[in-house]
């Protein structure tokens, strides 16, 4: 049960992966999406009532702190207050298209980042049907905007989670895009993955690459009547027992393979933000994936 954070499991089968009996930590965390109209404290007494030890903080909702106003330092403290780690800021938005501007947001992005005590800065593709380059063309970007982001990564001692997105628009559908991109521009000591539970499905991608994963964001989709090509962030919600993206299959098989970062809570759907007791949610949350993990190593 959620308490201080950690749950421990013992996998003695997982997928195609046999393993002897094996303890392990599974650590959840909250992203600020989960309550979005909640102010950075308000948020982060969510996360301890919730007995989790992580959350993401982010910069694209009314009234948080990245838009208010609130200096670094006083997120950092009022997050350490409660016994809270910040993973990351979540996001700089069409990081691939990368340009004097970008870079400008990037740099203060960082810098926030480094001063409130995160720990990495998310990084998110362009998506928009108006922006569809040439394969070589948007590879070539991506290689462009890796270069120009890994000095000031480097320089703020923070590392870039590059997460892309399923969306058949979008500019950086596959991980292995990604992964590929970032060997040949030598950055890898400073960029790891965003697996997205949604958006690995949503992209038809198989593949997957748990020791480059630095985060791992888990919702669910509970509608059977929505076609994958057109599941959307609205359609994303807590991981329950009618979630046919199988997030706890994705999950274990990212703990067979040795992943063992994060996993964050990033539900979208309108109908989470309007529950009246969303801890209540995050613990039956929780508890249903843990025990269906255990359930399925015996």
């Amino acid at each position: 049960m959620p308490g201080d954070g950690k749950y421990d499991l013992r996998l003695s089968e997982v997928e195609s992966n046999p393993m002897s009996l094996l303890e392990m930590t599974l650590n959840f965390a909250l992203n600020h999406m989960v309550a979005p109209s909640r102010d950075h404290q308000s948020f982060f007494d969510l996360a301890q009532q919730s007995g989790l030890k992580e959350v993401e903080i982010r910069n694209d909702l009314d009234g948080v702190a990245l838009k208010d106003g609130t200096p670094a330092v006083q997120v950092g403290a009022d997050a350490k207050k409660r016994g809270l780690s910040i993973i990351s800021i979540n996001a700089l938005q069409k990081f691939n298209l990368w340009n004097d501007a970008r870079a400008e947001e990037a740099r203060e992005l960082a810098r926030y980042a480094r001063d409130c005590g995160a720990q990495a800065l998310v990084l998110c593709p362009v998506n928009d049907v108006d922006w569809q380059p040439e394969a070589n063309v948007r590879l070539q970007y991506l290689r462009v905007a890796l270069l120009g982001l890994a000095p000031i990564l480097r320089e703020f001692k923070i590392t870039g989670l590059v997460e892309p997105l399923g969306f058949v628009e979008c500019s950086l559908r596959l991980k292995r895009e990604a992964v590929e991109a970032i060997d040949a521009t030598g950055t890898a000591e400073v960029f790891k993955l965003v697996h997205d539970t949604f958006h690995h499905v949503v992209a038809g991608e198989t593949d997957m690459f748990p020791q480059r994963t630095g985060l791992v964001h888990i919702s669910g989709v509970e509608d059977a009547n929505v076609p994958v090509t057109s599941m959307r962030d609205m359609h994303r919600v807590f991981v329950g027992q009618t979630d046919f993206i199988d997030n706890v299959r994705q999950m274990r098989q990212l703990l067979a393979a040795g992943y063992r970062g994060p996993f964050s809570f990033e539900p979208f759907a309108r109908q989470v933000h309007e529950l009246s007791d969303i801890g209540a949610a995050v613990s039956a949350s929780c508890q249903l994936i843990e025990n269906e993990l255990l359930a399925k190593a015996k």
